[in-house]
């Protein structure tokens, strides 16, 4: 126990008498326990201290990074030359190399070079591994009624500013750090195309983040009985998004404050296939996203060992029933809103009380409810036309969403590492007339993958169940979601790191607040698998047991079998 106060080999950054001391400069100090008295079952301690000289970083250099560039490095460093001897900023800066992506982390060695306690000073030499930073997703399989193909390329340090360098193309311009990534996926029937790019040090001067995408798909309407494809009816989805984020320094510098700006344009064109409630239009996605985040984990991003990640955002588009004028209540009372029959909707009608036959234009109502069948009445008695009376409310979409998350790594022994995770979601209106809009929905269960979303929802993984199968149809507002996940690592080398895991999870969603009960959750448990390989990433397969029936059922769901592609570690 007392040595371990002295010094805390289990951890380079122990809370202890020599990391004390060597984070105040004295890298030269020498602590020992010697035993001054003894007395029956009592044994008195006398620390002594030797502080040596204050230590200075003098030469700062890094070797083994053939095709990152120098700044690259430089620029994340908490070592400086002049600056004073600080462990804590030695075990800082491995930590931030490893989270680079681009250099094997367990390969990272900082030597200790021209240890000088005459002139206090020592220079510090970083050797690192080159890993593949880029990656390749080249998919192809049959699902949803027809072959579906993907390809992915993702350069994870590109160099922008040789792009015209022909010299620089080894097969591609890298080594400064820049993110870029191109993908597309198609089929018979849907086709999507997106374009990312990010520079983590925007101007070269500060830890300022940018990133913008451009992203365009189209889905045209298919029958899964024929396979036939009706490119007459199409839905097509137009983003664009650019985003900045800021590395702070108070409370602490792991903490990142990030804001951006998106838009997505939706247009329908006699898209009637019940995912929304009009067929023919068009929605407006225009949102501010500010978000605030703190994120200490390491060594190795792919399998952190310590650490933890919280972040908290919100998503808020304009109040536009503010200040548009229009009475989202009344418009259900408006003439211009009431059904009226046209010869090709295919309604079925029939005469009224009164012996009325149904003709082009007049106002109709359902006989009864969910018959089916119409008849002509009054503008005031007619139905509500909800295809039109929806597109006049989400032409411009109102909302606001709020997101929470917690990411706790905990070393139990060795690399034995228990990650506790907590997340909570939900999404709400600024105006109840208008009411809550059918895009970014919560769509809970499964493994978690979005595939072609059309509407803006977010795919929550819980595994033990089948994909989306924990929401209604049209998703939830609100969702939590826990998870312990205890791994142990097969091998963490630069080839592959691959990793075993077994789980406990839980969660729930809810169409809204009044149904929101946090303990009332769907409970599952299991085992997998994780490969991550650096020219293809994550890869990963979960064996899970759902407890507890799915909603609207009365068994429960058993096992499930998950596959995982390239989601979060």
């Amino acid at each position: 126990m007392l040595q371990k106060r002295i010094a805390d080999n289990s951890s380079p950054d122990a809370d202890d008498l020599t990391n004390m001391y060597q984070n105040t400069g004295y890298l030269f100090s020498s602590i020992n326990p010697v035993e001054v008295k003894t007395v029956n079952d009592t044994i008195d301690f006398e620390i002594r201290i030797t502080e040596g000289p204050i230590a200075y970083f003098n030469k700062i250099s890094m070797v083994g990074n053939d095709k990152t560039n120098d700044h690259v490095v430089y620029r994340i460093l908490r070592t400086k030359p002049g600056q004073k001897y600080s462990k804590d900023d030695l075990v800082r800066s491995v930590r931030e190399i490893g989270q680079l992506g681009f250099f094997d982390p367990e390969a990272i060695d900082p030597k200790f070079k021209n240890v000088d306690p005459q002139s206090g000073t020592v220079d510090i030499e970083y050797n690192v591994v080159e890993k593949g930073a880029s990656q390749i997703e080249l998919q192809g399989g049959y699902g949803g009624g027809g072959f579906i193909g993907t390809l992915g390329l993702s350069f994870n340090n590109f160099s922008a500013r040789n792009i015209f360098n022909k010299e620089a193309y080894r097969p591609l311009p890298m080594g400064d750090g820049q993110t870029m990534s191109l993908r597309l996926q198609g089929s018979t029937y849907f086709q999507t195309y997106s374009l990312t790019f990010s520079e983590p040090w925007f101007g070269g001067k500060k830890p300022v983040s940018f990133s913008t995408s451009l992203s365009h798909s189209r889905q045209f309407l298919f029958d899964f009985r024929t396979r036939d494809v009706n490119r007459s009816q199409s839905f097509n989805i137009t983003s664009l998004s650019v985003g900045i984020a800021k590395q702070l320094n108070v409370p602490d510098d792991f903490f990142v404050l990030s804001q951006s700006i998106s838009f997505q344009y939706y247009d329908l064109n006699n898209y009637n296939t019940g995912l929304f409630t009009f067929g023919n239009g068009a929605s407006r996605n225009f949102a501010y996203t500010i978000g605030l985040s703190r994120n200490s984990k390491g060594l190795n991003p792919i399998y952190p060992t310590y650490g933890s990640e919280f972040s908290v955002s919100g998503r808020f588009t304009p109040p536009y029933s503010l200040f548009n004028g229009i009475d989202y209540e009344g418009l259900k009372d408006s003439d211009e809103y009431k059904l009226r029959y046209t010869s090709t909707s295919g309604i079925n009608t029939t005469v009224n009380a009164n012996g009325e036959t149904v003709d082009e234009g007049d106002f109709i109502a359902q006989t009864s409810t969910n018959s089916g069948v119409y008849q002509q009445v009054s503008a005031s008695e007619a139905d509500l036309d909800r295809a039109k009376y929806d597109q006049k409310r989400f032409n411009w979409l109102e909302y606001y969403k709020v997101k929470f998350k917690a990411d706790w790594y905990t070393r139990i022994y060795d690399k034995l590492v228990l990650r506790s995770l907590g997340e909570f979601g939900f999404l709400g209106a600024y105006n109840q007339a208008r009411g809550l809009v059918p895009f970014e929905r919560f769509y809970l269960g499964g493994d978690g993958l979005a595939n072609f979303a059309l509407d803006g929802r977010e795919v929550i993984q819980l595994r033990g169940y089948p994909n989306n199968s924990l929401s209604s149809v049209d998703g939830g507002t609100i969702y939590n979601k826990f998870s312990l996940e205890l791994r142990y690592p097969i091998t963490l080398k630069q080839s592959a790191t691959i990793y075993g895991l077994t789980f406990l999870e839980a969660g729930a969603a809810f169409d809204d607040f009044k149904a929101y009960n946090p303990f009332s959750v769907q409970r599952s448990a299991g085992f997998g698998l994780r490969v991550f390989m650096p020219a293809f990433g994550l890869l990963g397969i979960d064996f899970a047991h759902g407890f507890d029936p799915i909603p609207g059922q009365t068994t429960k769901s058993g096992w499930q079998t998950h596959f995982i592609i390239g989601q979060q570690f």
